[in-house]
């Protein structure tokens, strides 16, 4: 099933875009494209677990630096130390009777610690990952409404499939009943050629008996009346249903398959044609349907 949606947001010195987007597939192959971020990773792919079963899921996350994120700052500790520092150096250079140039604001500036950039990544990582976590819950709900509104598109055709498939059954099912009579006479004809070339009746009725059976396609249509009941079914189940009903086509195909083989007549061979073409088409849907 096809989705897409995208959120951006803000916070914690940063700016960020989710995207996630999704096309059909057997499974569910999920595609990541994350910063390293410790923990993210793994949040991520349990929550879309937990919401998706099928598809091929690709997923990324861009994050930047925020506008201001960069400014610099004193840090007041790292200036104390610099200017005790500066004090000894000053000291110890009038001690040993040596001239030193006046120290500049630049000079102080340079020294590793004065400067503060907004914190260290490790300190900002936690409240980072908790607020990227809080946009992708948005990202998942307006992606799976999108597949959600998809789904009931699909439903609907496939409602009608079922119906046409359901239509079919019942048609193919008022042919062969109305052949019986047919396909009798036409069994006792050739039972009655035979006897008189002087075969041997009782294995000449049983050979017959066996056409017979290869005639009747009353268990077929039993079944795709059955199919069609479980297809129904499957249709209101508030779970996944697409691999389920991916099997269920499969015995769909199968039971046409041999109404056409045993029809014994071109009328109910059409019958037996339509119905693997609408079972076709509904199955091309069912790889859309989580």
């Amino acid at each position: 099933m096809t989705g897409f949606a995208s959120v951006s947001g803000s916070g914690h010195g940063h700016d960020w875009l989710w995207e996630i987007r999704s096309v059909n597939g057997k499974g569910l192959d999920l595609r990541l494209r994350l910063p390293e971020i410790e923990g993210l990773e793994g949040a991520v792919r349990a929550a879309l677990t937990q919401r998706v079963s099928r598809g091929n899921i690709q997923l990324s996350l861009k994050l930047a630096r925020g506008s201001g994120a960069d400014r610099l700052r004193l840090s007041g500790p790292g200036l104390a130390a610099a200017l005790a520092a500066l004090r000894e150096v000053e000291e110890a250079a009038r001690q040993h009777g040596v001239s030193l140039a006046p120290a500049r604001a630049t000079d102080l500036l340079s020294l590793r610690g004065v400067l503060d950039q907004g914190g260290g990544e490790t300190e900002e990582q936690g409240p980072l990952r908790e607020a990227l976590l809080a946009d992708l819950d948005r990202l998942l709900v307006d992606f799976l409404a999108m597949r959600a509104a998809e789904g009931g598109q699909l439903g609907g055709i496939i409602v009608a499939q079922i119906d046409r498939i359901a239509d079919l059954t019942e048609q193919a099912a008022k042919m062969a009943e109305a052949r019986r009579p047919e396909v009798a006479a036409a069994l006792q004809a050739a039972l009655a050629r035979v006897l008189e070339t002087g075969g041997d009746p009782q294995r000449v009725a049983q050979e017959l008996a066996l056409l017979a059976v290869k005639a009747d396609v009353t268990e077929e249509i039993d079944r795709l009346r059955a199919h069609v009941a479980a297809a129904r079914a499957l249709l209101t189940d508030p779970g996944p249903i697409g691999r389920k009903f991916d099997f269920l086509t499969q015995e769909f195909v199968r039971e046409s398959n041999t109404l056409c083989s045993k029809s014994g007549s071109t009328a109910l061979t059409a019958i037996g044609l339509d119905l693997k073409h609408v079972i076709d088409q509904m199955r091309e849907q069912i790889q859309n349907v989580e």
